[in-house]
């Protein structure tokens, strides 16, 4: 058990694109470290010595998890991909989730398209790290529209037999902010909630001050931060090409898909970092500036309030809106 643990604090501090200051403070965290979601996670908090809360902060990412994951095959996901177009009743906050994705499908003219599992489910940036067959992407590609997705009340349907869908560009978010409202239910002030990289914080610092998270320089070895945030009570999210990538003949093929093309979006993006007030905002948001690419993406998060964003373009420079919004 300590080796799997030891393994996982690595794979905390290799695979996170995200990664935390260090705090400085007279009382000492409490913290838990697991696998779930595919991913190291991480809850640490500062004002309270009740490791229960702890526990039961996991139990609620595992319950999404089951309700949520693609992957596992009694979730409520699962059911409605494997319904062959009849309708699926799933649980409340299935339903709230799916609506709030497309929302931002409808918000980004289906820029993020949560109907993208049949093309997603082509790429491997694990194992075979090798590029699907064009046929197959063609085919895939035909069946990725939000529109296929009906709802009334809690039963969903989709339209087109062959499609299916997949939150994993939106359900770290939401689980992260559930796991919060579950924290500050129990009068807990203080806290980082790192979820594979999805950071939310809660409240300040147990000084009083902001939380200092920085944000890691693509592809750098060491995790070096190529610039910070200072943030209370926020969320702090990024999606990047070097998250999930393989290389061949000189190309990065990451998992940020265009469905347009079948293959990963080349726009001269290495990631984008959102700062919102939820991170189920920052989670969606993040993958669809991506997608938008740096004019648009930005014209986006400007129209939006309370949220920001910090684009790295390929010569590592970064695009901040929080400037462009003081210049405005």
């Amino acid at each position: 058990m300590k080796n799997i643990y030891k393994l996982l604090s690595i794979c905390l501090l290799t695979t996170c694109y995200l990664f935390l200051s260090a705090c400085s403070s007279s009382k000492e965290p409490i913290s838990k470290q697991g696998f779930l979601l595919d991913t190291v996670i991480q809850i640490t908090l500062y004002d309270t010595k009740d490791e229960s809360l702890l526990d039961e902060s996991f139990a609620v990412c595992e319950k999404y998890e089951q309700l949520l994951s693609r992957t596992i095959e009694t979730s409520d996901v699962s059911r409605i991909n494997e319904a062959n177009g009849k309708p699926v009743t799933v649980s409340d906050e299935t339903i709230s989730l799916i609506q709030k994705s497309l929302t931002y499908s409808q918000l980004s003219d289906g820029a993020f398209d949560i109907t993208i599992a049949p093309l997603s489910s082509l790429w491997d940036f694990k194992d075979k790290k090798t590029i699907p067959d064009s046929h197959a992407l063609d085919e895939a590609r035909a069946l990725v529209d939000y529109h296929t997705i009906q709802i009334n009340g809690n039963t969903v349907t989709l339209s087109n037999p062959k499609a299916s869908i997949d939150l994993g560009a939106i359900a770290k978010g939401y689980i992260a902010d559930k796991i919060k409202e579950y924290l500050v239910s129990q009068n807990v002030k203080s806290g980082l909630i790192n979820l594979g990289g999805n950071v939310l914080t809660i409240g300040t610092k147990p000084d009083g001050s902001a939380w200092n998270i920085g944000i890691q320089k693509p592809f750098d070895e060491q995790n070096a931060a190529i610039t910070s945030v200072h943030l209370s009570d926020e969320s702090v999210v990024t999606s990047g090409v070097y998250e999930r990538y393989f290389k061949q003949n000189g190309i990065i093929y990451h998992h940020i898909l265009d469905a347009q093309t079948g293959y990963p979006y080349q726009n001269g993006l290495l990631g984008v970092t959102i700062i919102s007030k939820e991170s189920v905002d920052g989670d969606a948001l993040s993958t669809t500036c991506f997608a938008l690419g740096l004019q648009k993406g930005m014209e986006l998060i400007q129209s939006l309030p309370d949220v920001d964003a910090i684009f790295i373009t390929d010569d590592y420079q970064l695009h901040d809106t929080r400037e462009a919004k003081s210049k405005s």
